[in-house]
């Protein structure tokens, strides 16, 4: 009940945007053109802490587990890695579309 509770509550958190960005994530086959701030907008609005690194280096952390990314640079596109790892971490947190 308190996993339901609590998916509800993340959904709630979601505006339209995070919304369409995590079909996005979540789409077959994967989009290697999403823009990387809307993964981190999204990640952001569902509750992830934000822990900076050095660099273009950056962790988020969220019920005990935690996923490291590196930030595109100098595009924005996340490309496909970047999102398929989105989508696994995502998964762990029981978030889904």
């Amino acid at each position: 009940m308190l996993a339901i509770l609590g998916n509800y509550a993340v959904m709630l958190a979601m505006n339209s945007k995070h919304r369409k960005t995590l079909d996005a994530i979540f789409a077959n086959p994967v989009n290697g053109n999403l823009e990387w701030t809307r993964i981190e907008a999204l990640l952001f609005a569902v509750g992830c802490q934000v822990l900076e690194s050095g660099g273009s280096g950056v962790t988020f952390a969220m019920a005990g587990r935690k996923a490291t990314f590196h930030r595109p640079h100098p595009g924005t596109a996340a490309l496909q890695y970047r999102v398929k790892l989105a989508r696994e971490f995502l998964t762990q947190l029981g978030i889904t579309p």
